[in-house]
């Protein structure tokens, strides 16, 4: 008989929460989706209101229970994927947040990185962190908010605020307060965890002014973390047996669970991780040490390279320009332009991430034309998220000393078959595509489901849709790949601020 318990993911992302129901077969027996708010009250600040994201994601969840008919008790465990890097500080006895959330793409803390810089704290952060020091990373946002929010630094040493990315958060909500926790994954990218013990670093504590206090417990990425309160969940005490960060539970998801298998994630941005399995790999080529997850106290670990711009520049260009109106619409305006023209555009609207990591890099548009068209920006668009990507990859390679045979693939933009061609045709090899599409959900559900017993290691698969082969030649593709590394410098060394 099948089981008839289910488990429910919760996806919560940069644009919008997610909740996916899974039966024991590993099909989707129910999905709500609901977009989220962004706010930019500065020029490169990206900020979103904390409660609000509670509310959206407990909507989606008492919808997708709605109408699939599902009751709080079928559910056999709750998995958590999120936007890694966002956080935010909250009154431990309200909850209520005491300032907007700080997303991962807000760049409103760049000063104070240089103030780390300047201090030669780089070199520490690099050797326990695996990350370097950029307004990416969660430090500099919590040490933003204890220096900006009045009496937030006073609070929080006398112990009435608490610190947390957007996965804390909803554990602490979900569990009425009771479990101020976050998983190995999600630690290991605020910068002031030491990923060879997985624990908070006394010595990067005190370097970055942050109190010990604020900071959630860490636990392992998948087993028996918390429970539900039942005012917090609609009745029920459900445990939450995974936390894990969206692209470790995309990596999961895409079963890249042995040594040297990589996927990207064509999201809001573009993460491309690599399983390096126990070992940290010290990457001399821009990219990230970091955790993928850590189960029974073993820690699995991965190289990734992220691009802070991948699938919001085609929001920007609808939202903005209006040169579309349904991203599923690109695929076909790409094929029906034929090339780019020799157009570039190079989205680095918060700086530049994986391998180049400049801050100061401004987005560019180059090689226009008066017959540029409208096609022809779309594609180029298109063909900026595979280049994007395959600047990652070369770094990867470097680190690895292992070349990649294929490349699996998931996000929105996952579904052009344009893109996907190319940048097959780009990195010259397979890129792998499966019938599933929720890759980041299906991964806290599998590790949730193997944490409370839900499944086995033998019950995980995932069915391949589409394999795309290459099929231009290699000299073709390098030589369109060196016209983008030109179009970078020319990005790179634009400095208008430097104008007096």
């Amino acid at each position: 008989m099948a089981d008839p318990r289910l488990i429910l993911a919760i996806d919560h992302g940069t644009t919008s929460s997610r909740a996916i129901l899974f039966d024991h077969d590993r099909a989707v027996a129910g999905v709500a989706q609901k977009e989220g708010a962004l706010s930019y009250r500065q020029p490169g600040w990206v900020e979103q209101d904390a409660t609000q994201a509670w509310l959206d994601t407990m909507a989606v969840v008492a919808q997708v229970l709605n109408e699939t008919g599902t009751d709080p008790g079928q559910i056999a465990a709750i998995g958590i994927s999120n936007q890694r890097e966002t956080c935010l500080l909250w009154d431990a006895k309200t909850g209520l947040p005491v300032a907007p959330a700080i997303v991962w793409q807000s760049r409103q803390t760049a000063d104070i990185c240089d103030r780390w810089k300047a201090d030669g704290l780089e070199p520490l952060v690099r050797e326990r962190t695996g990350l370097r020091i950029d307004p990416y990373f969660s430090a500099s946002k919590l040490a933003w908010l204890l220096e900006n929010v009045p009496g937030a630094r006073e609070r929080a040493e006398a112990g009435e605020l608490l610190f947390g990315t957007m996965d804390t958060w909803l554990v602490w909500k979900l569990t009425g307060g009771a479990a101020h926790v976050t998983d190995a994954s999600n630690a290991s990218r605020t910068l002031l965890c030491d990923i060879a013990s997985t624990s908070w670093d006394e010595e990067l504590l005190e370097a970055f002014g942050v109190p010990r206090c604020v900071l959630p417990r860490i636990v392992d990425t998948s087993g028996a973390l918390a429970v539900t309160q039942p005012f917090a969940f609609f009745g029920a005490e459900v445990p939450i047996c995974s936390i894990v960060g969206d692209q470790q539970a995309a990596l999961f998801g895409q079963l890249c669970l042995e040594p040297g298998m990589a996927k990207n994630t064509y999201g809001t941005g573009g993460f491309l991780l690599m399983n390096t399995g126990g070992s940290i790999v010290r990457s001399n080529n821009g990219l990230l040490s970091t955790v993928a997850w850590r189960r029974d106290g073993r820690t699995t670990y991965a190289l990734e390279g992220s691009v802070f711009v991948s699938g919001s520049l085609m929001k920007w260009l609808r939202d903005n320009l209006g040169l579309i109106e349904d991203v599923g619409e690109t695929a076909a305006m790409a094929q029906r332009a034929g090339t780019s023209g020799g157009v570039f555009i190079v989205p680095a609207f918060v700086g530049l991430g994986a391998p180049f990591w400049d801050e100061s890099a401004r987005a560019s548009i180059l090689g226009l034309s008066l017959g540029t068209t409208h096609d022809q920006l779309v594609r180029a668009a298109l063909e900026s998220m595979a280049f994007q990507a395959r600047d990652v990859l070369e770094a990867m390679e470097g680190d690895s000393g292992v070349p990649l045979q294929m490349l699996r693939v998931d996000g929105g933009a996952a579904a052009n078959d344009f893109l996907l061609q190319f940048q097959a045709d780009l990195c010259q090899i397979p890129v792998e595509r499966f019938s599933l599409t929720e890759l980041t959900a299906l991964g806290a559900a599998y590790l949730a489901g193997l944490g409370c017993g839900f499944w086995a290691e033998g019950d995980l698969s995932a069915e391949l849709e589409r394999v795309f082969e290459p099929e231009r030649p290699a000299p073709e593709m390098d030589r369109r790949y060196r016209q983008w590394i030109h179009a970078v410098d020319a990005c790179r060394s634009f400095k208008p601020n430097d104008v007096p």
